[in-house]
């Protein structure tokens, strides 16, 4: 799950109106007007879990890896790129694709590093899930499918890699939606110790800290991903099928060695690979974003997260703040993909 946030691994927001109408939700607003004054197009309504798998699965050899991937529109539209975060999969997405697809955007959905049908090229690579090296695979895969610059959109993990990807590659990055905001880490500013309440929230970062508690994840990583997602969605009902789908993804033979790796290196237990030190330079001193963006949040979140207030000044760009409302968790985009998909449409009018 994602953390640090203001320099404190704090993570996620808190409120402001949506702009976009989704009455299953109770979240109603005003339509994002378009740049040029006309009214952006609405996505329609839909229920969640209304799709059950993606239509298009690819492979493709991108930097250090062989990408699985979803695909969904046509080959030659404006390009979305949703990344999804642990522990989920690309099922974060299976009810947003279509609705963008429609809209008229070609949308590529990756299994990230340890993830899926994702696999490392080489046995000698290492398993790396520090911040960069992860960013650093987008922009590898936009290189492999010839996307010279794509909206970027994500939550948890995958927020924090669009952050990155715009902050890091704005040239690559025509506009991002990210749940729960500014992400981007500083091992420097966690080192730093939060109040035992706060310390209580990332209770599953220091069991992983622990030999007992990679042993631990190696065994019941389908147990442990399903208590996550209780506890982050508190009020998303979902049922054993959807669980199952995602889980699947985690059965990756990387993907506790992914998992571990990005927890112990946030706390410098253990160190990244030198060739991302510089990337890792540039985001310790917390870049501002410069790109059109819109930050979503559930009302519901069970994960840390911080106000949106903490954070709004890293987006210098167009920028809107949008709360989900409705009993809506921390997997928003599979939670209200409707709100997710319409944050999408109205960040590319920006």
């Amino acid at each position: 799950m994602t953390e640090e946030i203001n320099q404190a691994r704090r993570r996620f927001m808190g409120a402001t109106a949506l702009a976009v109408a989704v009455a299953q939700f109770g979240a109603i607003g005003a339509a994002q007007a378009q740049s040029d004054g006309t009214e952006a197009s609405r996505i329609p309504s839909v229920t969640p879990g209304t799709n059950t798998s993606f239509t298009l699965l690819r492979q493709i050899d991108a930097g250090v890896l062989n990408v699985g991937y979803a695909e969904a529109g046509a080959s030659d539209a404006p390009v979305v790129i949703l990344l999804h975060g642990w522990p989920y999969d690309i099922h974060t997405y299976v009810d947003v694709a279509p609705l963008l697809a429609t809209a008229g955007y070609r949308v590529i959905v990756p299994y990230l590093r340890g993830y899926g049908t994702t696999r490392f090229l080489s046995d000698k690579t290492p398993r790396n899930g520090q911040q960069s090296a992860i960013a650093a695979d987008v922009i590898a895969l936009m290189d492999a499918l010839g996307v010279e610059k794509a909206i970027v959109a994500g939550c948890d993990w995958g927020a924090r890699t669009a952050n990155i990807v715009a902050a890091l590659w704005p040239e690559r990055c025509k506009a991002m939606v990210s749940v729960s905001g500014y992400l981007i880490g500083s091992r420097e500013a966690n080192k730093k110790p939060l109040p035992p309440k706060a310390e209580l929230a990332w209770w599953y970062q220091f069991y992983f800290a622990t030999e007992r508690g990679r042993e631990g994840y190696m065994e019941n990583r389908s147990e442990f991903a399903r208590l996550i997602w209780q506890l982050a969605s508190p009020k998303w009902n979902f049922d054993d099928a959807t669980f199952n789908r995602s889980a699947t993804a985690l059965d990756n033979p990387d993907h506790v060695d992914i998992t571990i790796h990005n927890y112990r290196w946030r706390l410098s237990l253990v160190e990244g690979e030198p060739k991302y030190d510089d990337l890792e330079k540039r985001l310790a001193q917390l870049p501002v974003i410069g790109v059109p963006t819109i930050t979503l949040e559930g009302d519901a979140n069970g994960a840390p997260h911080a106000e949106p207030a903490a954070y709004a000044k890293k987006f210098s760009g167009r920028y809107e703040h949008r709360l989900i409302t409705g009993g809506i968790g921390h997997n928003l985009p599979q939670e209200a993909p409707q709100a997710f998909a319409q944050a999408v449409v109205d960040v590319d009018r920006f």
